[in-house]
C-alpha cells in the first residue's frame, strides 16, 4: 500500500496573487472607492483570467481587511465604521509607540537615512493618493528601522488597513493636506534624530490624532 501523504500537492498561487496586486493597487489609487463593489465577472474580464484566480484574490483581500464580503452584496471595498477607526487608531498607536521606542534605541544613522529618504519622498507627491501611498511607506520605514521581526509583522497585518484609514480620511477632507503632510514628517525625524523618546512618542502621537480627529468630523 502507497504510503498516506502527510500533505496535499501544492497549488500555484501566482495568478491570484498578481490580480490580488490589482485590486489593491486600484483601491489604493481610488479607482474603488471604500463601499465599491467588486464584481468577479467585471474584474475577471478586465483584468483577462478566469473568475477562480479573482474569488481567491478577494478573499485574500478580505483577509487583509480591504474586501467585506455579504451575501446579498457581494464583495465591496470596506467602508470603516467609527468602531473601525477607533480600534484600528488605537492599535496603530499600541504598535507604533513599540516601534519608535525601539527605533530610538537602537536605530543605526543607516536606518535613520532611509526613513529620512522616505519623508522625502512626500515633497514629491502629485496628489492626495500618491500623498497617502508616501504616508504608508514612511511608517514601513520606521518599522524596518525597528528591527523587531514580529513587530514588523503585526504591522505588515493591518497595513492595508491603516492605508484605507487614511484613504478614508482624505475622502473626508483633504484641506491642507498636501501642504501639511511633508512638514509632520520632517519633524517626526527630526525628533528620531535626536532619541529623545519621549518628545519623539509625543509629536507620533500628535500626527495620528490629526487623522483620527478629521475622521471623527463624518456624520
Amino acid at each position: 500500500m502507497a504510503e498516506q501523504r502527510k500533505v496535499a500537492p501544492a497549488r500555484r498561487r501566482g495568478l491570484a496573487d498578481e490580480v490580488a496586486d490589482r485590486i489593491r493597487e486600484a483601491v489604493f489609487s481610488g479607482a474603488y472607492a471604500p463601499g465599491s463593489q467588486l464584481r468577479e465577472v467585471e474584474l475577471a474580464e478586465a483584468l483577462g483570467v478566469s473568475r477562480g484566480p479573482v474569488r481567491e484574490a478577494l478573499l485574500r483581500l478580505e483577509r487583509e481587511g480591504l474586501v467585506r464580503s455579504e451575501w446579498h452584496r457581494g464583495a465591496t471595498v470596506t467602508t470603516l465604521s467609527p468602531q473601525d477607526v477607533s480600534e484600528l487608531d488605537s492599535l496603530r498607536g499600541a504598535l507604533e509607540q513599540l516601534a519608535v521606542q525601539q527605533v530610538v534605541a537602537h536605530a543605526s544613522d543607516d536606518d535613520l537615512a532611509a526613513i529620512e529618504k522616505a519623508a522625502r519622498r512626500m515633497e514629491r507627491a502629485d496628489d492626495e493618493h500618491e500623498m497617502v501611498r508616501c504616508d504608508i511607506e514612511f511608517h514601513d520605514a520606521v518599522y524596518a528601522a525597528a528591527g523587531h521581526q514580529r513587530l514588523e509583522e503585526a504591522w505588515q497585518a493591518i497595513r492595508s488597513q491603516v492605508h484605507l484609514f487614511l484613504l478614508t480620511r482624505i475622502g473626508v477632507s483633504s484641506d491642507g493636506y498636501l501642504s501639511t503632510i511633508p512638514g509632520e514628517h520632517r519633524d517626526l525625524v527630526t525628533a528620531l534624530r535626536t532619541r529623545d523618546a519621549k518628545t519623539t512618542l509625543d509629536l507620533f502621537a500628535e500626527h495620528r490624532r490629526h487623522a483620527f480627529e478629521v475622521l471623527n468630523q463624518r456624520t
